[in-house]
């Protein structure tokens, strides 16, 4: 069964933030929300995700939260309004 990784995160500074989007971006995870991505990886990409977010933030006072959930769980989300396709909308995140 393939699971699904899922980043959430809150950092304020715009610069650092935009640094750790496109750095998930690279691992192929897609946006679901401003500040959470989700997609498949394998274990050790999860631990390149997860060394490599930790040299990105160093010692700023950020939150990230990265869990492994199944895909059913995942299908099985509650979605309240809107979908909203975050990567083909030419927005500033801030």
């Amino acid at each position: 069964m393939d699971n699904i990784t899922l980043v959430i995160y809150d950092i304020t500074d715009d610069a650092l933030r935009n640094k750790v989007s496109q750095f998930l971006k690279r691992f192929g995870l897609k946006r679901i929300q401003k500040s959470a991505f989700a997609g498949k990886i394998t274990s050790s990409q999860r631990s390149e995700v997860i060394s490599g977010l930790r040299r990105l933030v160093k010692e700023e006072k950020v939150n990230i939260q990265i869990y492994t959930i199944t895909e059913a769980i995942f299908r099985n989300r509650e979605v309240i309004g809107v979908e909203i396709n975050y990567d083909e909308e030419n927005v500033v995140i801030s």
